[in-house]
């Protein structure tokens, strides 16, 4: 188990640490283009959106086939993707590239895989825990690789810093021959007491997995909104770049933290008091923040406390859903939650910069923001977390 959560774990460190400081690319590259912020907000919204649909099919792949050949895959279009963003001439090339290929590439290489490989092999006593762990060095990666993609972007520029990543994504590559299961060696299936099928009518008809998944929209409307446009809204309001990048790596140091005691305690209490708790806290604290006056410790201070509450939904929402259904088809289900999450993103990036570009301000996009915390929070009181009963041979539906 140790190897398996050590090569996952670095594969999310440097997946998730990569793409979370995309947001420091977003004035040099309008800029150097001449392009607005709707353009690149665009393109990564098609990223996020993407990364959610083929989420879907990796997850489908790796139940069957295993992780392995999945991230592989994955680790490959990450570096095509990061190369291409950095030398595309128009915004169609450009979306092509960060919003598609880098997409898929997040699929095969974050947490629907991942988050599968541990659901098979670490028992349902440790789970939430290990998914903690998962979770936690993705985070890490945004504390280490943000503060190294800003100093990349000032010493070499903003392509060459994306050609430099390119290279960093192919280290995913050895990394994946740690996450190998023996029941898919050989390019071997594993059987199921239920197919795709009967395993998709069973989930979208129980509520709970309806509200799970709800939840999950918000989270990514929230996340991916502050870390691609708070760059930007800082230096709107005469703030450094420093500040931004300071910010965004505190995010990732306090969400360490924050996902790995979110996975510890989702042992011991209801994931779903854990995940109503973390959307009405994320609420307060964008209001807090907006009330405040703006200043390099007022926004540490945002920044830390988001930290604490940034990806700590992933844990118990994916071990929620692996207690619910089960493990045989965890990767799917979980992919499925994660493309509501991906919607979320895709509306919070691409509404941040279209309603920018309308209104020369963010403020309406907070106070979405604000409100969303409040509908998740309220919505994932009714969750119920018991594993459902099947009837015999595995036949879509529950008692």
């Amino acid at each position: 188990m140790v190897q398996l959560l050590a090569c996952g774990a670095v594969i999310v460190t440097l997946s998730m640490g990569i793409r979370h400081g995309f947001g420091l690319w977003l004035q040099p590259v309008t800029q150097a283009q001449g392009w607005t912020r709707e353009t690149f907000a665009f393109a990564l919204a098609i990223q996020n959106l993407v990364w959610g649909f083929a989420g879907i099919f990796a997850g489908m792949v790796a139940d069957r086939f295993g992780a392995f050949r999945v991230i592989v895959a994955g680790a490959v279009l990450y570096a095509l993707g990061l190369l291409g963003m950095a030398h595309a001439p128009t915004p169609m090339l450009f979306a092509a590239t960060a919003g598609v290929l880098i997409g898929i590439a997040q699929a095969g290489t974050t947490y629907a895989v991942i988050y599968g490989v541990i659901g098979r092999n670490v028992s349902a006593e440790r789970r939430s825990w290990a998914m903690g762990v998962a979770a936690a060095a993705g985070s890490f990666g945004q504390f280490l690789m943000v503060p190294v993609e800003g100093l990349l972007i000032a010493q070499f520029g903003w392509q060459q810093a994306l050609v430099l990543l390119g290279l960093a994504a192919l280290l995913i590559i050895p990394l994946a021959w740690g996450l190998r299961e023996p029941a898919f060696a050989g390019g071997g299936m594993v059987h199921r007491d239920q197919t795709i099928v009967q395993a998709l009518r069973e989930a979208f008809r129980y509520p709970s997995f309806q509200l799970l998944m709800a939840g999950y929209f918000v989270c990514g409307f929230q996340v991916v909104f502050i870390g691609v446009h708070m760059p930007s809204y800082l230096k709107d309001k005469g703030l450094s770049p420093q500040v931004a990048s300071y910010a965004l790596a505190l995010i990732g140091l306090f969400n360490v933290f924050g996902t790995y005691a979110a996975g510890v305690l989702g042992q011991k209490m209801a994931k779903r008091h854990i995940l109503a708790f973390i959307y009405i806290a994320r609420s307060v604290a964008i209001t807090a923040f907006l009330l405040a006056p703006l200043t390099p410790a007022s926004v540490y201070l945002f920044s830390s406390v988001m930290g604490l509450l940034w990806l700590s939904t992933v844990p118990p929402t994916n071990a929620a859903v692996a207690q619910i259904f089960g493990v045989a088809h965890f990767s799917m289900l979980g992919g499925f939650v994660f493309f509501s999450h991906q919607i979320g993103s895709f509306m919070g990036v691409w509404l941040g910069g279209v309603l920018y570009d309308k209104t020369g301000s963010y403020d309406i996009v907070w106070v979405i923001a604000i409100a969303l915390g409040i509908f998740a929070a309220l919505i994932n009181l009714p969750v119920k977390e018991a594993a459902i009963v099947r009837y015999p041979r595995g036949v879509g539906g529950a008692t």
